[in-house]
């Protein structure tokens, strides 16, 4: 039987509870934020990106070219070419390094999914055990999150570029002044499009995730068969998915508050005695007539670098009910409209044996 996004909260509350806190096992939760954190359920899918422009001023001197040279400006700035060189091929080589890692962390957050499935279902997280099964639907899931983020990008570009380009070719951009109420008007239609794209490729990625990823794990079929089946249930129910994101936003946007809240927390208890003990660290070195240098330093960037990862891991702890309580959500909501989920989710009671020497029919010999 269907239930509604409201009426799933209390099973996924309750399955929260008993996985987590019947027993209480560290190794679980430590395994459980670990996978959570590269499926990617502790934050956002995307990634911040930064815009770095050289600021230029009216009357500035122009940089002079050295001859021989293809960099203008270094005999001006006193850079040696061969030394730009180098820094610019080093720049290249991390921006390549950077985008490897960046698909390696993707491939990695798709098998991840399907580990983080398994481990909703079991309520145990065994992550070797799903990996080895799960790296079939992890490819799979990993060929089409590629074909989304270059579809999204695309869309962006097609609905940035066309736009500009037109107003370009008008030459409203050349005389702004003299067409402030196109570049108004247009403006704010460009922002318009431009949130609703935002917000359309970020649902289809949370319903994939949500209802897709179930449908590979439990059947073997791509992410494009499971949106085909999933669009039919969506048709037939759409006032329910439609509720089912709206509450999702705002379960997210509450557990987001309780979850900040509590890092701060975390985040208080752990950094007042690391602060004292660093002081005390600090004043005793000095007395003891240590001085800052190559090897002082060294032993500083190391501690500092453990306390930042014991901080991760409590920051990372913190957020493992979350990590559990949205996939189980999701779950619940949708075992009731696809019968494979829901015959996983409530496996059936195994039968009764008889009593040895009953037979059916037969009255038993007597005494």
């Amino acid at each position: 039987m269907p239930i509604s996004a409201v009426d799933a909260i209390t099973p996924a509350v309750e399955h929260t509870r008993q996985q987590l806190f019947q027993p209480f096992r560290l190794g679980q939760w430590t395994k459980l934020a670990f996978v959570g954190l590269l499926a990617g359920e502790l934050g956002s899918n995307g990634c911040n990106r930064s815009n770095f422009h050289l600021p230029t001023h009216p009357g500035m001197v122009p940089h002079t070219q050295i001859p021989g040279s293809s960099f203008p400006g270094l005999g001006s700035l006193g850079l040696d070419p061969a030394l730009m060189a180098a820094l610019m091929s080093a720049a290249v080589a991390a921006v390549l390094a950077a985008l490897a890692i960046g698909i390696i962390l993707m491939y990695v957050g798709s098998v991840m999914r399907f580990v983080l499935f398994d481990s909703i279902i079991a309520r145990e997280c065994h992550i070797r055990w799903s990996w080895s099964r799960r790296v079939g639907p992890g490819w799979q899931y990993f060929v089409w999150k590629v074909l989304y983020a270059v579809v999204s990008l695309a869309g962006l570009a097609v609905l940035i570029g066309v736009p500009l380009a037109f107003a370009f070719a008008n030459g409203w951009l050349k005389q702004p002044k003299e067409h402030v109420a196109p570049l108004v008007v247009g403006g704010v239609v460009l922002f318009l499009l431009f949130f609703a794209w935002l917000v359309a490729t970020a649902v289809i990625f949370v319903l994939t995730k949500d209802f897709v990823v179930p449908q590979m794990a439990l059947e073997n079929v791509d992410a494009f068969e499971g949106w085909r089946r999933l669009w039919g249930m969506m048709q037939a129910e759409m006032g329910a998915y439609v509720g089912y994101i709206a509450m999702k936003i705002v379960l997210a946007i509450v557990v987001g508050i309780i979850i900040g809240i509590a890092a701060l927390i975390v985040g208080l208890f752990f950094a007042i005695p690391t602060v004292g003990l660093s002081l005390l660290a600090i004043l005793t070195g000095k007395s003891a007539g240590l001085t800052w240098n190559v090897y002082t330093i060294t032993l500083a960037i190391v501690v500092g670098c453990i306390l930042l990862g014991i901080f991760l891991y409590l920051v990372s702890l913190v957020s493992v009910p979350a990590i559990v309580f949205f996939p189980a959500y999701s779950i619940y909501f949708f075992a009731g409209r696809y019968p494979r989920l829901s015959a996983v989710l409530y496996p059936a009671a195994p039968a009764v044996p008889a009593p040895a020497g009953a037979t059916s029919g037969m009255a038993p010999p007597p005494l």
